[in-house]
């Protein structure tokens, strides 16, 4: 096989390593617990690697694509990797595999974790699998996947709780399948086919076609925890493991806004979708979910549950950018979903290290944290300024593209809306840091905060929320921000009607 050949199955490779090594490792935790950590560091860095060596390809603007099953034409298994699968694909195996680490040391004293890893691997194997569909029935297929296996990672500690929200969870997402399902139906119905690789294959604006494009958006957005879609998602993150959190809303939330996109511009001709009026469905859910989502953090004193709300109220910013329909504002769009993956892992990978550290998850609680776990709260702090925008953060650079996208548009008002949702993320995030930094613990002299006793995390931990943290500032100052770039490339793209 010659090295093309190879880049070119890689696709099928990267979905099918992290499958198969679910059954080894699950098999291996029988025996060794150290060889089922090793291996499920392996697996998720291996998977990495494979999504890392298509650079070179993807890069040149060239699109993979592979056919791995016809089963009953036109409904196969197949793969496609053009510049916007690639960098969500990258982007997720890379967090996974920061996140596996942390795992390994966070997850030590918990249950289940002879479930946990397996369940872990699997995930991945399903957003691999989502992000390099080739057609509406794979990405149906490996939505599935990823979304009923996450519901083990929600429900892990099997508390009354856990159990409540996993259960909510599964309702929304089998009827956000039936949805996917029904809109996939029209699209074979309106266009005979279900593939990918074209763009904009509905065309003309019927009844039928709008009850596809409603079915899409309903089935996507409950997993983007779209209002009022987001139910399941302020309930599942507080019960969850903490690393299952920041997979939760770093990059399975993702899967959401990705299908829309996809949506958008490869099922739509997203001018028809402009011309008919359709994306102020869009304009005014985002509008809604950005301004809700804040709202509601701004009162939650749980740390993890106040980073749920915020996670609804950014993903609000990606379906903004959604309705703008400018290759700026796409830009602004597919950049935001890589910061919002960098910030928000950092900040529930940080905050499971001071509730584990600490035992404490209200944020009054936390007082002195900062001075006692400092790179985790620099992390924390890095991320959580770059979630309010504040420059040179990867934040901002995403807010900005937003905000000449809705004014190359003509819609300043989008402005507006952009500045006044930072006003209210400022307002829920700067008194965590206030508190982690300056608040005065109230309790005795052996409380190791209040004693200003630095005693951080385990170093698996310590170390992948800081690479996350920092990313978010040492990126935006690369001469080449590969992120951006991607991001660029990914729109341009979309707007000209080229996947290729």
């Amino acid at each position: 096989m010659s090295f093309t050949d190879l880049v070119y199955s890689l696709p099928m490779l990267i979905v099918l390593f992290p499958l198969i090594m679910t059954g080894v490792i699950f098999l291996v935790e029988q025996k060794s617990i150290f060889g089922r950590n090793l291996l499920s560091v392996v697996t998720s860095a291996i998977t990495f690697l494979m999504v890392a060596a298509m650079y070179p390809v993807v890069i040149k603007g060239e699109v993979i694509y592979y056919q791995l099953a016809n089963l009953i034409p036109p409904f196969g298994i197949s793969f496609m990797v053009d510049t916007l699968g690639f960098g969500l694909s990258l982007l997720a195996s890379f967090i996974w595999m920061l996140v596996t680490i942390y795992s390994l040391e966070y997850m030590k004293k918990e249950n289940y974790t002879g479930r946990y890893y397996p369940a872990l691997s699997l995930t991945l194997s399903g957003s691999m699998g989502l992000f390099l569909a080739g057609d509406l029935f794979t990405m149906f297929i490996f939505f599935e996947i990823m979304s009923l296996v996450s519901y083990l990672l929600i429900i892990h500690n099997e508390t009354k709780e856990a159990l409540r929200a996993g259960y909510k969870y599964l309702i929304v997402t089998i009827i956000g399948g039936l949805f996917l399902f029904f809109g996939i139906i029209i699209t074979f119905e309106l266009s005979q086919t279900i593939t990918l690789s074209e763009m904009g294959i509905i065309s003309t604006p019927t009844s039928l076609a709008f009850a596809g494009f409603l079915s899409f958006v309903i089935g996507f957005g409950m997993k983007a925890g779209m209002v009022p879609l987001h139910i399941w998602l302020p309930e599942a993150h507080p019960v969850a493991p903490s690393p299952a959190s920041a997979l939760l809303s770093g990059i399975m939330i993702k899967t959401g806004a990705y299908g829309l996109i996809r949506i958008m511009f490869h099922v739509f001709d997203y001018q028809m979708i402009l011309e008919a009026n359709w994306h102020l469905i869009l304009a005014v859910v985002a509008v809604i979910t950005i301004f809700l989502g804040s709202a509601v953090a701004i009162t939650q004193e749980d740390l993890k549950r106040r980073l749920a709300y915020s996670s609804i109220g950014q993903m609000g910013y990606i379906l903004l950018g959604l309705a703008i329909l400018t290759e700026t504002a796409m830009t602004g769009d597919i950049f935001h979903i890589f910061s919002h993956a960098f910030m928000k892992s950092t900040l529930f990978l940080a905050a499971g290290a001071m509730i584990m550290k600490t035992g404490k998850k209200k944020i009054a609680d936390l007082k002195g944290v900062g001075r006692a776990m400092p790179l985790t709260m620099l992390s924390f702090t890095i991320a959580a300024l770059a979630m309010i925008g504040i420059p040179p953060l990867n934040g901002f650079i995403s807010k900005w593209s937003l905000s000449l996208g809705a004014l190359e548009a003509g819609q300043p008002y989008y402005v507006v809306i952009l500045l006044i949702s930072s006003l209210m993320n400022s307002v829920y995030y700067l008194p965590i840091i206030n508190t982690a930094y300056f608040g005065k613990s109230e309790e005795t002299d052996d409380d190791v905060e209040s004693k200003g006793v630095i005693s951080e995390a385990p170093m698996k931990m310590v170390m992948p929320v800081a690479i996350l943290g920092f990313s978010c500032l040492i990126l935006s100052l690369f001469p080449t921000n590969i992120p951006y770039e991607l991001a660029q490339l990914a729109a341009k793209a979309l707007i000209n009607g080229n996947p290729f």
